[in-house]
């Protein structure tokens, strides 16, 4: 039997190096790569894109729809990793586990966007309450989160682990730092477009002093609403949604022994897993709600969404390298 021929456009960057170490270590594909010498000529590019079974881009937003723009085959498959297609009309959104019949729609797909890890996070706590009506679609949203510094990319990693080796672990660069003070951050569009929000959410991002890990919180005023849901009301919803899913896995409610000491949600927690793990802490007395989403920004928040595509637009089992 013919293995499949995949070809990782973008093998160098962060999130290229964890795909392509996943997928070095399978027997049930071919890996196709370019010499280091071509990585910038289009025709050399274009020839592999064309030739092989999925192409998968991780590039920055412009050098993917260069990619993109090389494409000239019928049959190949593209699973880009960058922001430029995530809201694209001709798209399927790579987010197997968002709304019933996503799977379907992946597997036959000639082009599929691969989500960001801030919207992973997102999308997996509150699509659920938009979906059962739990929660109107002009209710405000407001989403404050923290990732590891390796969702910056190669320029921040090399940063925070270059002022770690000259520090001698003594310091920080910055223990935790907001960013995206302008607004208008580049997941926000996608978050809006994929929950169902008549409205964009208002997002706060934040960076901390560790590796990898994230956490995802949103807050809700359940005080606002004519008739408030009940804590339990929103973790039933949301455990009934994902109901069998083995990557976006629902904590039990108010699960005392998945906080480090009892009382804090470790961001590392999910690290090295393609898992999402969505909690509901609620004060119904107050009638106030938190959802918080936990992942690894480089697993189930980048390279570990990109294999389990992958699996799906070759109809393998999902789970394959992960």
């Amino acid at each position: 039997m013919t293995k499949p021929k995949i070809f990782i456009d973008g093998e160098s960057g962060t999130t290229g190096l964890q795909i392509y170490s996943r997928l070095s270590q399978r027997d049930d594909i071919e890996l196709m790569s370019i010499d280091a010498s071509k990585r910038r000529d289009a025709s050399e590019r274009a020839k592999l894109i064309n030739a092989v079974d999925v192409a998968i881009l991780c590039l920055p937003d412009d050098a993917a729809r260069e990619a993109v723009s090389l494409v000239t085959s019928t049959t190949v498959k593209i699973l880009d990793a960058s922001t430029a297609y995530r809201t694209a009309k001709d798209w399927v959104y790579g987010f197997p586990e968002l709304n019933p019949g996503q799977r379907e729609q992946i597997a036959k797909a000639q082009f599929v966007s691969n989500p960001g890890c801030y919207p992973t996070g997102f999308l997996a706590c509150i699509r659920p309450l938009l979906a059962k009506n739990l929660i109107p679609k002009h209710f405000p949203i407001t989403i404050n989160a923290v990732s590891g510094y390796s969702g910056g990319g190669k320029n921040l990693i090399k940063q925070y682990d270059t002022y770690h080796e000259q520090q001698a672990g003594t310091a920080s660069l910055y223990p935790y730092g907001i960013y995206g003070l302008q607004f208008g951050h580049k997941h926000v569009k996608e978050m809006h477009q994929h929950s169902g929000l008549a409205s964009p959410p208002l997002f706060v991002p934040a960076v901390g002093d560790f590796e990898q890990g994230m956490l995802v919180q949103i807050p809700l005023p359940l005080w606002t609403l004519d008739n408030p849901p009940s804590g339990e009301a929103i973790h039933e919803a949301i455990a009934d949604y994902y109901q069998g899913e083995k990557f976006v896995q629902v904590a039990s409610y108010k699960e005392p022994s998945l906080l480090r000491e009892g009382t804090f949600l470790d961001a590392t927690a999910m690290n090295d897993t393609n898992v999402v793990q969505v909690f509901v802490f609620a004060n119904d007395s107050t009638q106030e709600a938190l959802l918080v989403a936990r992942l690894d920004n480089l697993g189930k928040g980048a390279s570990g969404a990109a294999i389990q595509n992958l699996n799906i637009m070759l109809g393998l089992p999902e789970e394959l390298g992960l």
